[in-house]
């Protein structure tokens, strides 16, 4: 079976997605759409992607700059089994996708009511087979479900309080984010702990989050306290056996998000995309009952593989959540 996708939003993730499904052997792009003729319309067009206008409306901003399209999006809806929403949130498109009878996903940007069911591949994947409607959580969000899954399913969590050092906009945005100044929060908690606990209800976590001048990455700088006694060794493995999370060492000359991403770039990866959460190796230290780690997230791209098992789960294409991942992963590169 390949399933037919559907992207409305072919913007910084959902031309992301496109391209994690183009990859898949069980699902294709059948199409993508913008409401404005940008660069990234004739890109898309250049990547052989169908290209649709969001709206009726729009068709003639397309024409005007010499961009053929397709039809709008309910014409691409007449032709998919599931649209995955990258638009910005609160665009309201769910009613068009209920008209049409096709299943959507949207992404961490929306609230978790929208859909009632928040997902991560590691932590729910059961929850979403067959569902209809599905929320990715946020690039933040998910960095956090993958390393403290593994930490509740192994050892247990008694409490979680997680810091948030976030950039100010995404290396493209030059409209957003404190140019010279460190903005903290000043809603406590942050919503990242109630966005985790979308997926994993039963965690105890508290965040905090501070906007700083970067672009590139966010980190996250978490004190866990764990069930049993454990020793730093017990947590790598443990994480070691993890899927999407990747090692990094400042001794090896990795001290910075910026170092990152130029590993990131030598690993010759689409657009440079680190799918995984980097965790320092060197960075991670259990002292008496508590652990202590930092972990970087690439916000571009992190949640995109979670994108492509969500299709499966819906589309009970494939039910085991391992196996999933493992198929995704491989597509896309990522180590397993």
């Amino acid at each position: 079976m390949s399933v037919k996708v559907a992207i409305n939003g072919y913007g910084t993730i959902g031309k992301r997605i496109a391209d994690a499904v183009a990859s898949q052997d069980d699902m294709e792009v059948i199409g993508v759409t913008k409401t404005r003729p940008t660069y990234e319309a004739k890109m898309a067009i250049l990547r052989g992607y169908p290209f649709y206008a969001a709206s009726e409306e729009s068709v003639g901003r397309f024409k005007d700059k010499g961009i053929e399209v397709q039809g709008t999006l309910d014409d691409l809806l007449e032709q998919a089994d599931i649209v995955v929403d990258g638009t910005p949130k609160k665009m309201g498109y769910k009613e068009t996708y209920e008209k049409a009878g096709v299943k959507a996903i949207w992404q961490g940007g929306e609230k978790h009511e929208l859909t009632g069911l928040s997902f991560n591949a590691q932590a729910n994947y059961d929850e979403a087979l067959g569902a209809d409607y599905v929320r990715v959580v946020s690039c933040n969000t998910t960095g956090l479900i993958r390393t403290l899954y593994p930490l509740h399913k192994e050892f247990g969590v008694k409490f979680v309080m997680a810091v948030m050092i976030r950039r100010g906009a995404d290396p493209w945005d030059t409209k957003r984010g404190p140019i010279n100044a460190v903005e903290p929060v000043l809603k406590v908690p942050s919503h990242h702990g109630p966005d985790v606990q979308t997926v994993m209800p039963y965690l105890n976590i508290q965040t905090t989050a501070v906007k700083v001048p970067t672009t590139i990455m966010h980190l996250h700088s978490l004190m866990v306290r764990l069930k049993r006694e454990v020793s730093t060794d017990d947590v790598l493995n443990v994480w070691e056996d993890s899927p999407r999370i990747l090692f990094v060492e400042g001794e090896e000359g990795i001290k910075s998000t910026a170092q990152i991403m130029e590993m990131a770039k030598d690993m010759c990866r689409n657009r440079t995309d680190l799918y995984e959460i980097a965790v320092w190796r060197d960075g991670t230290h259990v002292v008496g009952d508590s652990l202590y780690y930092y972990q970087a997230i690439h916000q571009e791209s992190d949640v995109v593989p979670e994108n492509v098992d969500a299709i499966r789960a819906m589309m009970e294409i494939e039910k085991d959540n391992m196996k999933s991942m493992k198929k995704t992963d491989l597509a896309l590169g990522i180590e397993c």
